[in-house]
């Protein structure tokens, strides 16, 4: 039985072309494994409170010090990292906006990424003093963009923040594996758009192919 954190980042409520991957695999996977749990955490439509200058002191205390209202102020980051903590494979989908995040993902990346729950920090290691707590996941990456050429040596690669700075977190959040499928020229809606849904379609397909094939990689 597989455990999947799903979290959804687009701001619509129609028409989300990254959701749509997501629902995509999510449904797809779940007819091979009909066992499986998902928890869907949709960011986009209920985004986490901005960290702050109390969260962050609260994050600091020690637990056996922290007053009533530092826990209370780090309720919503215990939920989000235990449904991180329990998952299998997290799959996230979601648009780039202005060449990055949504603001909304990047709260809930905030929330997670916290000292002692997700890595650890000591000094000792010298330049590298940060260490992830979790390991062995899988990350699906889903996304969507107005423009396009942001993949390796294209036209954009040096404007597209989304992917490489999830991928830069993705160790905190325990991923070992990683799997990207993107969706380009929103913002045209040509014959290269229409062209683009269909090849990701195609993609996510072969990418629940090979997990079909390799479950013992993703479960528990």
């Amino acid at each position: 039985m597989t455990k999947i954190l799903y979290v959804t980042a687009s701001a619509r409520q129609n028409g989300s072309l990254s959701r749509m991957l997501g629902d995509r695999f999510v449904t797809g996977w779940m007819r091979h494994d009909d066992l499986g749990e998902v928890v869907h955490r949709n960011v986009g439509m209920d985004p986490p409170a901005i960290i702050s200058d109390d969260w962050i002191a609260a994050a600091f205390t020690p637990k056996a010090t922290r007053t009533d209202s530092q826990q209370k102020l780090l309720e919503l980051s215990d939920r989000l990292i235990t449904e991180v903590r329990r998952a299998d494979l997290i799959v996230i989908a979601t648009p780039m906006y202005n060449y990055g995040m949504p603001g909304a993902l990047k709260a809930w990346v905030d929330q997670v990424v916290r000292v002692n729950e997700t890595f650890t920090f000591d000094l000792a290691r010298g330049d590298y003093p940060l260490e992830p707590v979790l390991s062995g996941k899988t990350l699906v990456l889903l996304t969507s963009s107005g423009e396009f050429g942001f993949g390796h040596g294209e036209a954009r690669e040096e404007m597209g923040h989304l992917i490489p700075h999830l991928k830069t977190v993705s160790k905190y959040l325990g991923a070992k594996w990683i799997h990207s499928v993107s969706i380009e020229y929103q913002e045209f809606g040509d014959a290269r758009h229409d062209q683009s849904i269909a090849t990701a379609k195609e993609q996510v397909d072969e990418l629940l192919r090979s997990f079909a094939s390799d479950k013992a990689r993703v479960s528990a």
